[in-house]
């Protein structure tokens, strides 16, 4: 018989169904893991063992089985306040905060039936694109423990890879999601502005950072999502009257079903070529092609497109993003030398800019989404690639200059950020094994709201590719 975690989440939600396993013995189960495995590789800040387990007997004795994770374990994101349970952001600053009350999302899983294990690894308040915190042990590739994992979701996409968890919960600002997925192996699915309730983006600055899952599978990927945009399996209770144009059914459905024919785009362009120099490694290009000739294959049409150059996208993100890092609670020399040079870099950026260059610099991006939606309008999804690099070594980032390391980020990453500021829904799937053993991914991006659409096309080629029977080595 498989282990549990040899099965994908969907299997073991049906063996949990069936009584075949229970939310304590598959606790237990990944608990071992992550005891055997995650010294070497950093994937948990913080596991709370005791916790879980009286959470997994209380899922198991009080809540209905018809809860969409019911006894389904995961683990929060360390940028996640959970009740009781030290929440580090990433940073030597926070060593010592300990919240009282719990965040929608963490709510949000709860109430679906899951059974957190404890904290997932993340870089300093989740701003950089790699999880190599000097809070603690970096976040290190399961594929290469010499390589990072990306970022910031890097823990969650380490412990799925790994197989300390089943599937895991992101948050993603400018690609934090897709990012460590591409470089892990795993499905990484950025929802629409709006979509998840309780992780909307609709009151983060510049609409940028939403929810979303990390999976090995593009099922367990739809299975995290449904359970976070309708905890109670009936309805999403929507905070705000903006949200994401609605679609009929549970986004299982699509994902299983994996049907329909699309007009394609295929897309190497970024927002970022005007103002920095961005090159494609082979094994991006070898990714991105095989991923079109398979979708060619599929029936899809497939038609090469490329971005107008915007000259103002550039300076706005860097506004943002400096913007964000200057409400980072740290006041006076001694607090903010407890934080990396990167992050000081960007507060003391963010703080010395004024009310008009924010305004300026939301009105920047409001344009390019109107202009990003526009000019991808005709394609039911973009193919793009998903890092332009292959995963990059612990240590490689530039720890002192914050512009050089600013610049590192963009050339690793170009193909994301520029979806979270179009509020659009994307998917990473990791469809190429490099000569050197590493997982190379695709991103496609869909119209607003259109995930199904994404989850089709990514099952389509899940079967022909099967990615999921990949193992990291000695996992």
């Amino acid at each position: 018989m498989s282990q549990p975690h040899e099965l994908t989440a969907l299997e073991q939600w049906q063996a949990l169904q069936r009584g075949d396993l229970r939310p304590t013995e598959l606790a237990l189960h990944y608990l071992a893991r992550i005891e055997e495995l995650n010294p070497s590789l950093g994937a948990f800040v913080t596991v709370t063992a005791d916790a879980a387990l009286e959470r997994a007997r209380h899922v198991e004795a009080h809540v209905p089985r018809t809860a969409p994770l019911w006894g389904l374990p995961f683990g929060d994101k360390d940028l996640q306040r959970r009740a009781g349970v030290p929440a580090r952001f990433g940073s030597r600053l926070m060593a010592d905060f300990v919240p009282e009350d719990s965040d929608d999302l963490v709510q949000a899983l709860d109430a679906a039936g899951g059974v957190s294990l404890g904290k997932t690894n993340t870089p300093e308040f989740g701003l950089p694109s790699y999880t190599e915190s000097l809070a603690g042990a970096p976040a290190r590739n399961p594929w290469n423990p010499a390589l990072g994992a990306g970022g910031s979701s890097g823990g969650a996409a380490v412990a799925v890879a790994a197989r300390m968890l089943p599937f895991a919960p992101g948050s993603d600002g400018g690609g934090s999601i897709r990012i460590p997925a591409a470089a892990c192996g795993l499905v990484g699915l950025k929802p629409s502005r709006g979509r998840v309730p309780a992780s909307s983006g609709i009151d983060s600055l510049g609409g940028l950072a939403v929810a979303g899952p990390l999976a090995r599978t593009v099922a367990d990927a739809a299975l995290l999502l449904d359970a976070m945009v309708t905890p109670s399996g009936s309805r999403p209770e929507h905070h705000f009257a903006l949200r994401a144009p609605a679609e009929d059914g549970p986004l299982l459905a699509a994902a299983v079903r994996g049907e329909g024919r699309f007009q394609l785009g295929v897309m190497t362009t970024s927002a970022w070529d005007g103002d920095y120099e961005i090159r494609l490694a082979p094994e991006a290009l070898a990714a991105l092609a095989l991923a079109t000739s398979e979708l060619s294959a599929l029936g899809h049409g497939l038609e090469e497109t490329a971005l107008r150059p915007d000259a103002g996208y550039a300076p706005a993100f860097r506004t943002i993003w400096q913007t964000g890092a200057a409400t980072i609670p740290a006041d006076g020399a001694e607090q903010e030398d407890r934080l990396e040079p990167l992050t000081r870099w960007l507060l003391r950026r963010g703080r010395e800019l004024t009310a008009r260059d924010l305004a300026e610099a939301l009105a920047a991006l409001n344009a390019f989404e109107r202009s990003f939606i526009a000019q991808l309008s005709r394609f039911g999804a973009v193919l793009t690639p998903a890092l332009a690099l292959t995963p990059r070594p612990v240590g490689w980032y530039d720890g002192a200059d914050g512009e050089r390391n600013f610049a590192q980020q963009v050339q690793y990453t170009p193909f994301t950020s520029m979806v979270n500021v179009a509020g659009l829904p994307a998917i990473v799937l990791p469809v190429l094994q490099t000569s050197a053993g590493l997982p190379m991914g695709v991103q496609l991006i869909g119209r607003p709201g259109g995930e199904a659409t994404l989850l089709s096309i990514g099952a389509q080629l899940e079967r022909r590719l099967r990615w999921q029977d990949r193992l990291p080595p000695g996992v």
